[in-house]
């Protein structure tokens, strides 16, 4: 049976939050007839494909995982409503206002949070995100035509509104940028292979997996000697500036996670753990001394695969959580 939070994740029950770090609960109503991220089908494909902008209208809990023009009109009060936008790992978010009509003084709000919030977490986590929490708040009633464009740091973004009068509105255009250097990443799929780079930046990097999963590191460059180091009760990588650490836990903030192995040296070969985790992070500290990579595949847990362990296979952690 999926867990509470796969179930979050998945048909999208999250938390809003509100302006000087509040949160509000948002129960997701009517959001489990599509799948979380959005599907193309073949005629969505021809007709991308032939140069047309995308366009449809939004639902007050949505998700959106592709370019296009949006429009959300209140057909009644609306008071706890988001989309979350989704890319690839290598792709940034650009949201531009095209029209915008809400009430600012009668209590409407049009916010753009620079990651996601679910479940009252952040990610990415103030730890890992290079700007303040307070800054990642852009509303719209508060910069009005200053700012009409706004760019996510990492793949995902998201907007939250309340909307009081039927018939108001707004308009948004969705994009997506390049990004050379992709850092904090969330997964669209339970399977992939990825490769972090982080060239000689004083930064943390966390790369999130919302389901459990078998994670399989083959290459790693720290600018140290080679060697693995797992993490031990009175041990770890405290006082290297550099490191990589494997995360486990049931929610979306990697600073709330527990700390299942850390790599404190570059090695070539292969490092594998089996987490049944909900979600399960791999993040790169890095101290901008080197030019730090990591190379990683994962794939979704198969219960009823056989036990296979392998050498330098990991103990496995959080199955009772399945």
């Amino acid at each position: 049976m999926p867990s509470a939070f796969q179930f979050q994740c998945h048909f999208i029950l999250i938390f809003l939050a509100a302006s000087k770090g509040e949160t509000r609960y948002l129960e997701v109503r009517d959001a489990g007839e599509d799948e979380p991220f959005l599907l193309l089908s073949e005629d969505l494909k021809r007709e991308l494909s032939a140069g047309q902008v995308y366009r449809r209208s939004l639902r007050c809990i949505d998700m959106l995982s592709i370019e296009g023009q949006f429009t959300f009109t209140a057909d009644q009060p609306q008071l706890h409503c988001a989309t979350f936008f989704i890319g690839e790992p290598e792709e940034l978010i650009m949201i531009d206002y095209d029209f915008v009509n809400i009430d600012c003084k009668g209590g409407d709000f049009l916010k753009v949070f620079d990651g996601w919030i679910l479940k009252g977490e952040k990610f990415p986590s103030s730890l890992d995100h290079p700007l303040p929490a307070s800054q990642r708040y852009i509303d719209f009633c508060e910069s009005g035509n200053i700012q009409k464009s706004v760019r996510s740091s990492q793949n995902v973004a998201m907007i939250f509104f309340r909307i009081h009068q039927p018939g108001n509105g707004f308009t948004i255009t969705v994009k997506k940028n390049t990004n050379l250097f992709p850092c904090n990443v969330i997964s669209q799929t339970p399977s992939g292979r990825f490769t972090m780079v982080i060239p000689h930046q004083h930064r943390n990097c966390s790369f999130s997996i919302i389901y459990p999963v078998v994670i399989k590191i083959s290459d790693l460059i720290l600018g140290h000697l080679n060697g693995l180091f797992l993490k031990k009760p009175s041990a770890g990588c405290a006082g290297v500036g550099d490191f990589v650490e494997l995360l486990g836990g049931t929610g979306l903030d990697p600073s709330k996670m527990f700390p299942l192995a850390d790599l404190c040296h570059s090695f070539h070969g292969s490092a594998q753990m089996k987490i049944g985790c909900d979600n399960t992070v791999l993040r790169m500290v890095s101290s901008g001394k080197h030019i730090n990579r990591v190379t990683f595949e994962y794939h979704q847990i198969d219960l009823q695969e056989p036990e296979n362990r392998k050498e330098n296979s990991i103990e496995e952690f959080c199955f009772p959580s399945i």
